[in-house]
């Protein structure tokens, strides 16, 4: 079908990644979905009346728009009540992970996914106990990270407009423009409020980053599963290798995902063939199994770092190494829990539909969904901030205590 996007994407909920509008999370196969579109073309304003036209819906809305037209004194843009009209009947789902998207929002969505990214640099998560919007992560060489912004800062207000947690969506809206535009907002650092004014640009985004540490141990840190990061990983890994470590370190701590297949890819390297990494359930009850595709490449002790902003594919790809490799220990807490997938949906007219088509669980059929995956070894007295400090990071240090003891 033409008309839509065939890709499976799942979204951590409400941790989301934003370079600065949202990088999603897409699991990338190639699979037949069947879609009713809304509408067609240009029958944008008979959208949701499309095959309830005897409905109370129906009846509802053309009482709604007649006293409209009859009473209301404003200005009537027919194409904006459209597109809310549809925005409202997507969310009356009540799944905080299906969306409609407009046009111009479909557009920065698939440039986004596809990894170009104009903006300031900077991951954002709802911290809903201060119902604050939280920078947990600063890209490296990000405007953002230039001007002085850090993990942990809370984005208070943009160009003098104040924001709640709650406006998470609108808070990366705002942050986000055209390359070269300045954007003005303020954070709350502690107890003092710091004010930035930042130009937009292209920001790189390095997602995989490889060291030698502690003498012979790898330490490899993955922040996101977009684009080619199982291929990026692999290099990194034998760039490590041909060092002679004698142990490995994969950290995906704030990592809330990102190409499910990406995450299987890399769990394939730790699995022997045939392995289960990845089981996926529909509304009718059928399941599909991922299973390792080649033989296991990395044999030596590996302890994987997660937390509670590891979300989704970093959750898919921990709960395989976790139930299927042998040689591997999960250290940190909890992840986030985050385990359904959507579809993306691309209509006619550049608009789409993202909608929760599917569950997934771990290779021993457990459930990831606002469960999330306890680690091996629980470390909680540390906030990874999206750098490495060696001296303060308590769950790291676990990870090099374990491999040192299986190395020696």
């Amino acid at each position: 079908m033409n008309n839509v996007l065939k890709t499976i994407l799942t979204i951590i909920c409400t941790a989301i990644i934003t370079a600065i509008l949202v990088i999603l999370v897409i699991y990338g196969g190639n699979r037949d979905s069947a879609f009713v579109s809304f509408f067609r073309g240009d029958e944008t304003e008979n959208v949701v009346g499309a095959g309830l036209e005897s409905s109370n819906l129906s009846r509802k809305l053309h009482l709604i728009r007649n006293k409209i037209d009859s009473e209301y004194i404003g200005t009537v843009d027919e194409n904006q009540m459209a597109e809310y009209t549809i925005k409202g009947y997507v969310a009356g789902l009540g799944d905080k992970y299906s969306a409609y998207y407009t046009k111009e929002e479909m557009t920065d969505l698939m440039e986004d996914t596809n990894g170009n990214f104009v903006g300031i640099g900077v991951y954002l998560v709802l911290d809903e106990e201060k119902n604050l919007v939280k920078i947990y992560g600063v890209i490296p060489n990000s405007p953002a990270e230039e001007a002085g912004v850090q993990a942990e800062d809370y984005i208070t207000s943009i160009n003098g407009i104040s924001f709640a947690g709650d406006e998470l969506d609108k808070v990366a809206d705002d942050l986000r423009g055209k390359e070269g535009t300045k954007v003005t907002f303020k954070v709350l650092r502690g107890t003092q409020t710091l004010e930035f004014t930042v130009t937009r640009r292209k920001v790189e985004i390095i997602h995989v980053k490889g060291q030698v540490v502690e003498g012979n141990i790898g330490y490899i840190a993955v922040d996101s599963y977009d684009g080619k990061v199982a291929e990026q990983f692999e290099t990194e890994y034998d760039k490590l290798a041909v060092q002679g470590i004698k142990a490995l370190i994969v950290d995906i701590r704030n990592n809330g995902g990102g190409l499910v297949d990406q995450s299987t890819k890399m769990a394939d390297y730790f699995l022997d063939k045939g392995t289960n990494i990845l089981i996926e359930k529909n509304n009718k009850d059928q399941e599909t199994i991922t299973k390792a595709k080649t033989s296991k490449k990395i044999t030596m002790p590996t302890v994987v770092l997660v937390n509670g902003y590891s979300a989704s594919a970093s959750e898919i790809f921990s709960a395989a190494l976790k139930e299927k490799a042998d040689n591997v220990t999960i250290v940190g807490t909890k992840t986030y829990g985050k385990g359904v997938i959507q579809a993306i949906y691309n209509l006619t007219d550049g608009s789409g539909l993202k909608l929760t088509i599917e569950e997934y669980f771990t290779p021993d059929h457990n459930s990831i969904n606002k469960v999330g995956v306890e680690p091996d070894v629980v470390v909680d007295d540390y906030q990874y901030t999206s750098k490495l400090e060696t001296d303060k990071d308590t769950q790291y240090k676990k990870a090099v205590e374990i491999l040192k003891e299986k190395i020696q």
